[in-house]
């Protein structure tokens, strides 16, 4: 596939009389094998057909070898995504009864959605499980690693593609973006790889600076500057020489020190306050801020100054197939217990994917936090508990269906009367003999599952079988409670239960 070492990230060529050439590409949002988060398909760049089943396509890092979704809950039968002439796509279900949800909604026939429905990325669940998202690529992937800047998509490669062009400079440079996109990281990244990098990074909000003291926070003061001025005060500016000064919310600059600020950037001089001769600073300047300085009235001499080099963080809605992998980070931050981490609610994951984040990764690893928390708690965590949801899109929106209103046969299976027993045995065999993995498989609540399980003539509740059967098959499994529940053909979770009240609670824990 692509070698790391020896590729480069370009930029995919125009086609001829028509728009830029990018790439259909899928990504791994969520898959029960953590480390599956954040692998990628590379589709066609024009008209063809991909299909999406237990064993195709084959996603991969770049310089791995592909491997297929390969998950039990995945239909053999594959759900296939067509990209038109005029760069559409078109999503048809598959013929089979697994649940299929593109931006959280059942897929009940097939849906179309036009190139810039897609800019906004699309999320496909398959069987309740496996989160994948349907994406435009506009480079090739590339392992090009930057402390705390993750990120498969090719927004978070052209941006840490950058941040290595410039950090080898001095230049200064000017980082844009939304509030909670991570420019305090981007800053930290340009000075840990540049030249540097062994001397000190000083970093200042400047919303905090008081307006009558900022110059002497910046540029520091002699003994009696000012009042309360009892001693010799050392700025900023000399604390980061010949380091990196980081001045965030840029925009929040006190007009008063503005052109100090120019005067630094043009000459590396400035006076400390009170002082009789100039002082030198080498440090080198980064900025960021979230507001439109132009319209702020900003100085702009000093603005001018700053753009030598800039760069835009993008938002976390511009590079959707980041949330996995972002998500996957702020979960092990969280917590170091990898079962932990496993039972974080699919369901609730396939919202977090949805979401438009407008407090970007900030506002992500927040709610990771607590939802967290809230689990250990013993409650179920949804979205809705941590964010003020909007009201969502009319189904299927932004595409429209352009196949006749009949369901197709993967919908009309989902309805109770059309699942039948092997339907119901394969889905729990699927699933681990979970409930609620085998709800979502089939496409139907809980206890609707539970009814279609009371009338299966070869499923069983744990109470209902012999002690000696279930002592039998709990050894015969090694300790394994989904083994266990297959063999008795038993829900798993009653199953846990049930070993506990026969003695075996430590061995089932």
């Amino acid at each position: 596939m692509i070698d790391p070492d020896n590729t480069l990230t370009t930029h995919l060529f125009a086609r001829e009389g028509g728009p830029s050439a990018v790439l259909l590409g899928l990504t791994i949002l969520w898959h029960p094998d953590a480390s599956r988060i954040g692998e990628q398909f590379i589709g066609p760049d024009g008209e063809g057909t991909v299909e999406i089943s237990r064993y195709s396509p084959l996603f991969f890092r770049p310089g791995q070898d592909g491997v297929a979704i390969g998950h039990r809950a995945i239909a053999r039968s594959p759900l296939q995504l067509r990209r038109t002439a005029g760069d559409a796509l078109e999503i048809t279900p598959p013929a089979s009864a697994m649940a299929v949800e593109v931006n959280g909604q059942v897929l009940e026939r097939v849906m179309r959605f036009e190139r810039a429905d897609m800019a906004r990325g699309l999320v496909i669940g398959l069987g309740g499980h496996v989160l994948l998202c349907v994406h435009w690529m506009t480079c090739f992937p590339r392992t090009n690693a930057l402390p705390g800047l993750l990120g498969v998509s090719s927004a978070a490669i052209a941006t840490r593609e950058l941040i290595r062009q410039v950090a080898g400079t001095d230049l200064a440079v000017l980082l844009l973006g939304e509030t909670g996109t991570g420019k305090d990281v981007a800053a930290r990244a340009i000075h840990a790889v540049g030249a540097r990098s062994a001397r000190p990074l000083v970093a200042v909000n400047m919303a905090t600076l008081n307006e009558s003291l900022a110059a002497a926070d910046l540029f520091g003061a002699v003994k009696g500057a000012y009042t309360g001025a009892q001693a010799a005060r050392t700025g900023l500016f000399a604390e980061a020489d010949g380091g990196t000064l980081f001045l965030d919310e840029l925009g929040d600059t006190p007009a008063s020190v503005q052109p100090m600020l120019l005067r630094v950037l043009e000459t590396g001089s400035y006076r400390p306050l009170g002082a009789s001769q100039d002082a030198s600073s080498s440090a080198r300047l980064i900025a960021a801020t979230d507001q439109d300085l132009d319209a702020k009235g900003f100085n702009q001499p000093l603005l001018r100054r700053m753009e030598a080099f800039v760069i835009r963080v993008p938002p976390l809605r511009e590079r959707r197939e980041d949330i996995g992998v972002l998500l996957l980070e702020a979960l092990r931050n969280c917590t170091a217990d990898a079962a932990e981490r496993n039972a974080f609610p699919p369901a609730l994951v396939s919202e977090m994917c949805n979401y438009d984040w407008p407090g970007n990764i900030r506002q992500l690893v927040n709610v990771t936090r607590r939802a967290v928390m809230a689990q250990r708690a013993g409650a179920l965590p949804s979205l809705g508990q941590f964010v003020d949801l909007h009201t969502p899109p009319a189904p299927g929106a932004p595409g429209a269906p352009v196949a006749p209103a009949e369901k197709s046969e993967a919908a009309a299976r989902r309805r109770l009367a059309d699942i039948g027993n092997d339907d119901l045995l394969q889905a729990m065999e699927d699933n681990g003999w979970q409930i609620s993995g085998a709800a979502q498989q089939l496409g139907v609540s809980r206890p609707s599952l539970y009814k279609l399980i009371e009338a299966h003539p070869d499923i069983r509740a744990p109470a209902a079988i012999a002690p000696g059967d279930v002592d039998a098959a709990w050894q015969a499994s090694g300790g394994d409670v989904s083994a266990c529940a297959a063999r008795l053909k038993t829900p798993s979770e009653a199953l846990r239960r049930h070993l506990r009240a026969l003695g075996l609670e430590r061995s089932a824990a």
